[in-house]
């Protein structure tokens, strides 16, 4: 069916835009004038258009998500009515994707669609945990309530990576620095130093033959060497997205020192303030450890979660079930849900324990370069070494000879 680019007024001449469904202009013209709209003009969206919007769609970022729920929570409070803040929302967002989103969102609520439904088409921009809460919000009469605690756990939640890439970048970027050197050593240096050696007639060891055929290679099918790169690249990603690349890869992380504790922290911090917000909108603790489950990214703590749900389900405590996993939740987790679970203050607890593990990742990631530089140094130290021994080695041995 088509879809129209309409402008409308209203009986008390307010100006509506938007998009629509229709068999034609006629159509179009019926479905507003029921709805108490009165059609002003309309454009046909053409195919060929939707082709061309589809290659500058992507990903929406959490920071882009989190704009979005402050802004709608801000609304809601304000009395504005869903269609007119979604429409204003998405007017604002340079997404095309995310804009698309927002204005099928608005056509489903004008419909009669709830917004938590209408939210739900769309599950890798609004994840199980968003529609779940604005769903909840929806039953109670308490929208904008639940609107600013999500858009408060997400930007706890974007605070937290924010701090953890900050810290990334100085060691990926010496890393990048590195291989980027060493490449243009194996282009501009090796060659003339293997060509040398060639002249000379001096018999070269193994790792200096080594170090010519890499350059030989990478000068001479340069374009082979970005397929091999990206293939395996490519290939790593496949790994990671199967069962057992993921867990092997996540339990690899947790045994690396410093790294482990990031990540334990992290995701300790998101489970406890994620479920916070749950139980405060009113979702049912088994229900809610089931989405959390579903939107942690490490293997070993979405296996926890998803049997403590289960364990749970059974009557069992969740502080209970929290304490078979101290390998990967910090004992004081268990414990301290336990307190929540005698006081009925659960939610606030966990408010508290999510706090605690975002400050004790800030102070690691603090210490993350100083902690992380020596090991750098030792790698760049070895690369350095074994190229100046093998191109220098050869070198000495005729001088030896001499």
């Amino acid at each position: 069916m088509p879809r129209y680019s309409y402008t409308a007024t209203s009986q008390t001449g307010e100006i509506e835009k938007g998009v629509s469904e229709a068999a034609n202009e006629h159509e179009l013209a019926k479905i507003l004038r029921e709805k108490g709209y009165i059609l002003i003009s309309a454009t046909e969206q053409k195919a060929k258009k939707k082709i061309e919007l589809s290659f500058s769609f992507r990903r929406v970022s959490l920071k882009e998500k989190l704009f979005f729920t402050r802004n709608f929570a801000l609304m809601v409070r304000t009395g504005v009515p869903l269609p007119r803040a979604l429409a204003v929302l998405a007017s604002q967002t340079k997404n095309n994707r995310f804009k698309r989103a927002l204005l099928d969102i608005r056509e489903e609520v004008i419909r009669g669609k709830a917004l938590s439904e209408s939210m739900k088409r769309w599950p890798d921009i609004f994840p199980e945990i968003f529609w779940n809460m604005v769903k909840i919000g929806e039953e109670s009469g308490n929208l904008e309530q639940v609107l600013e605690n999500l858009s408060y756990q997400m930007e706890r939640t974007y605070e937290l990576k924010e701090r953890v890439k900050g810290a990334l970048i100085y060691p990926a970027v010496i890393i990048i620095a590195m291989v980027g050197i060493g490449i243009l050593m194996l282009i501009m240096v090796v060659p003339k130093l293997s060509q040398t050696f060639n002249e000379l007639g001096i018999e070269l060891p193994f790792t200096t033959r080594l170090v010519i055929y890499s350059a030989n290679f990478i000068t001479k099918f340069w374009y082979l060497f970005l397929v091999i790169v990206i293939g395996i690249l490519f290939l790593i990603k496949r790994i990671l997205k199967t069962k057992k690349g993921s867990k092997f890869f996540d339990g690899l992380v947790l045994k690396i020192p410093i790294v482990s504790s990031i990540v334990k922290g992290t995701n300790t911090a998101y489970t406890a303030r994620t479920l916070s917000a749950l139980i405060n909108s009113g979702v049912p603790i088994v229900k809610s450890l089931e989405i959390i489950s579903h939107a942690l990214g490490n293997w070993y703590f979405k296996k926890a979660i998803s049997e403590s749900a289960q364990k749970v389900k059974k009557g069992t405590k969740l502080s209970e079930t929290l304490r078979s996993y101290s390998d990967i939740f910090p004992y004081s987790f268990a414990e301290m849900i336990a307190v929540g679970e005698e006081t009925g203050e659960t939610s606030d607890i966990l408010e508290d324990l999510a706090d605690f593990a975002e400050s004790e990742v800030e102070n690691l990631t603090k210490n993350l370069s100083s902690a992380i530089e020596p090991v750098i140094m030792i790698i760049i130290g070895a690369a350095v070494g074994f190229f100046a021994v093998s191109m220098i080695q050869p070198i000495y041995s005729m001088l030896q000879t001499l």
